[in-house]
């Protein structure tokens, strides 16, 4: 397989190093990461700007292609031209920190992967949780990812359809398996916080606690909760179509 690699933390980031590491073990990859952080900057591209790529490194050496865009920015780039030909495959990660349930509207890497099946190559998105004060593990994620991956090559994914990995703080020997989940729900508790400059103006900072988790029965949110790794498939059709069908009865078409 002909593996294109991004991520939204930039190209500096160790868990870059990490997916490729794996991912060389199953395909030819080439990496187009973005030349700063992204995170959170959702599924934003730079139409009204030019895009610039440049060869650069990643931390371990290896060769890679920077851009100056956004996650998407990456994929859509990498895909009408600026490599040689269209990979067989989009992975997106692996990011520092989860992606699980409400997280999707928001990540960067997520994003990416949905570029990917947007211009028709299945994505993939990986994330990897941290345990508390301690160091970036990437074992489970990269055991994981490669996993699936093999799976992908074997069975194939259908147009429209990304695939959303998360993997639990834990080492490997600790990790219960995969678990096919549902996506959760994660509940936000930022605060506003107001600053003011030497000339009084207010300026403001968004912080806050960590986001609570409702660990519902079914969903990422409980998998990773209790030691597995979640895959949950994902798409772009954000239709309510029970709503669709309770709407006709507002008769807005007569």
């Amino acid at each position: 397989m002909y593996i294109l690699i991004t991520n939204d933390d930039g190209y500096q980031s160790e868990g870059l190093v990490a997916l490729r590491s794996a991912l060389n073990t199953v395909g030819e990859t080439v990496v187009v990461a973005p030349d700063r952080n992204w995170s959170a900057a959702g599924h934003y591209r730079k139409l009204f700007d030019p895009l610039r790529a440049w060869e650069g490194t990643l931390t371990d050496g290896s060769p890679a292609m920077l851009c100056d865009g956004t996650p998407a920015d990456c994929v859509a780039l990498a895909v009408m031209g600026l490599l040689p030909r269209k990979p067989d495959l989009v992975v997106a990660g692996i990011n520092l920190g989860a992606n699980l349930g409400t997280d999707l509207l928001y990540s960067g890497t997520v994003a990416a992967a949905m570029e990917g099946i947007i211009v028709g190559v299945p994505g993939i998105a990986v994330s990897q949780m941290r345990a508390k004060d301690g160091p970036w593990d990437f074992r489970v994620a990269q055991a994981a990812v490669v996993r699936l991956v093999e799976k992908v090559r074997e069975f194939g994914l259908p147009p429209g359809i990304l695939l959303n990995l998360n993997a639990p703080a834990r080492p490997p020997e600790e990790v219960r398996g995969f678990r096919l989940a549902r996506l959760g729900r994660r509940f936000y508790r930022d605060e506003l916080v107001v600053r003011h400059d030497p000339r009084g103006r207010p300026y403001y900072w968004i912080d806050g606690a960590e986001p609570e988790d409702h660990t519902e029965p079914g969903t990422d949110v409980a998998a990773i909760a209790e030691g597995y790794v979640s895959l949950t498939p994902a798409h772009m059709d954000l239709t309510s179509h029970h709503w669709l069908e309770t709407l006709r009865a507002w008769d807005l078409e007569a």
